[in-house]
């Protein structure tokens, strides 16, 4: 058996021990990695954003709510997909949290396929929303390299410019914003214009 799970880690935050126990029986058998929090305190204490994961919760515990733990994650522009337990009165409390951006909710006793289903579903969001992350970083990175002057050209060229028009523009000769242009091209890695356009508009960059 594999030491590392194939499809991501699942957070269970839940005061009620019997149903933390529950659903890491469950979701570990279906080779899913758990990890399981008594409140929404321990869990904010713990939480790594920059790990592919989902967030399941009950939406009514002792100390900080499942309500009130959803708007702490907000306030720290959290990726992290979230599905809410519910009890039965609890409908227009759990409509609200998809107002605020949950995927879905839950209510006890919940069905394991439907369970299974939204936990799929939420590390597929998941790892959509870090590869968006990853390729915004790797951007960043690339644009980085470039000079003050090399940024003011890059700028122009996505905005359409002509050569000429970006030397009129920054006050340059048409060599200089020649060479420029080719510093970028090399140090963004970009063998065409049109690669050089999806870098600069966070696009996946061109395979070497």
């Amino acid at each position: 058996m594999s030491l590392i799970p194939k499809k991501g880690t699942v957070y269970v935050v839940d005061d009620d021990e019997a149903v933390r126990d529950s659903l890491q029986w469950l979701l570990e058998g279906k080779d899913f990695r758990v990890s399981c929090f008594d409140s929404a305190e321990s869990f904010l204490s713990r939480y790594d954003p920059r790990e592919v994961a989902c967030l399941i919760a009950d939406i009514r515990m002792d100390g900080m709510s499942g309500m009130e733990l959803q708007d702490r994650l907000i306030e720290r522009h959290s990726p992290l997909p979230i599905v809410f337990i519910t009890g039965h009165g609890d409908v227009p409390m759990a409509v609200e949290t998809m107002k605020k951006g949950a995927l879905d909710f839950i209510q006890k006793p919940f069905k394991e396929d439907q369970l299974v289903a939204l936990v799929e579903r939420m590390l597929e969001t998941a790892r959509e929303a870090f590869e968006s992350h990853q390729q915004a970083a790797s951007r960043d990175a690339l644009l980085s390299k470039l000079t003050g002057r090399e940024s003011q050209v890059l700028e122009r060229i996505v905005a359409g410019r002509l050569n000429k028009q970006i030397a009129d523009d920054l006050g340059i000769s048409i060599k200089t914003v020649e060479a420029h242009r080719a510093n970028i091209m090399e140090k963004l890695g970009a063998n065409t214009v049109a690669d050089l356009l999806k870098i600069a508009l966070g696009q996946p960059a061109p395979k070497g």
